[in-house]
């Protein structure tokens, strides 16, 4: 199996991941993936100011790598699934650029969906990752959102940020 996490600068291929992830088991009957990209936000709003040029994304290394494992063992403990590959990307990114790809593998898709979803939920608000994006008005970092915190929160777990 390939390794479950990877921080990188360079873009990642997800036909390939996916692959990768699934390999030759033949107890696989689900897949499930999610990617997430970069978004001009100045779409969501209409607001000239709300606009993101780029995205800068930093990290700890090693501490960071260490921590989704631990998310990944931890997502074992609570659900019957196979494997599950973490590609979070660090640098700077522009509009439409891909950041992260969460995949699952396991014998039916209600454990894959829900193993994803519980993945996103703990990146988005425990992984050690800091953003700042590149507006018109300047850099500004980017805050944890009281929706991440709630998202957690229906896993029972308790946001470090909260």
């Amino acid at each position: 199996m390939t390794t479950r996490v990877s921080i990188q600068t360079h873009d990642f291929d997800v036909t390939q991941e996916l692959a990768a992830l699934k390999g030759q088991d033949l107890r696989v009957g689900a897949v499930c993936s999610f990617v997430g990209t970069v978004r001009d936000t100045r779409a969501l709003t209409g607001r000239a100011h709300d606009e993101v040029k780029a995205m800068e994304l930093e990290h700890y290394p090693g501490m960071t790598e260490k921590s989704i494992e631990a998310m990944i063992d931890e997502a074992h403990q609570r659900f019957d699934f196979y494997a599950a590959r973490v590609v979070h990307r660090v640098g700077r990114l522009l509009p439409a650029d891909q950041i992260v790809l969460v995949a699952v593998t396991s014998a039916h898709r209600g454990e894959s969906f829900k193993v994803c979803e519980f993945l996103m939920d703990y990146l988005k608000t425990q992984a050690p990752f800091w953003k700042k994006e590149q507006t018109p008005e300047g850099a500004r970092w980017v805050d944890a959102r009281v929706s991440d915190d709630a998202a957690l929160a229906r896993w029972g777990i308790q946001a470090h940020n909260a």
